[in-house]
């Protein structure tokens, strides 16, 4: 769990987006506006966090309107964030 932890802190971007996710699940146009982040960023955020299983997308047969929430290891990570 260390390891997913030191992914999430190293980026702020990968950061904000564990914290907007954080028990919701949204689009990613709702966690660009959470975040401030441009959507570009936020899709290549979104992406390298599905390759490390710390979020996933819930209905990824949809073109437009995918949802995205934490994964079991996602909760983790945002609940170690939480107590620090």
């Amino acid at each position: 769990m260390t390891d997913e932890i030191d992914y999430v802190k190293r980026s702020q971007y990968r950061f904000s987006v564990v914290k907007s996710l954080d028990n919701d699940v949204k689009m990613p146009s709702q966690i660009a506006r959470d975040t401030e982040i441009f959507q570009n960023h936020i899709s290549n955020v979104l992406r390298q966090l599905r390759e490390h299983e710390i979020i996933e997308c819930i209905n990824p047969e949809v073109r437009k309107g995918r949802l995205y929430r934490l994964t079991d290891k996602g909760e983790k990570v945002s609940e170690y964030f939480n107590e620090g």
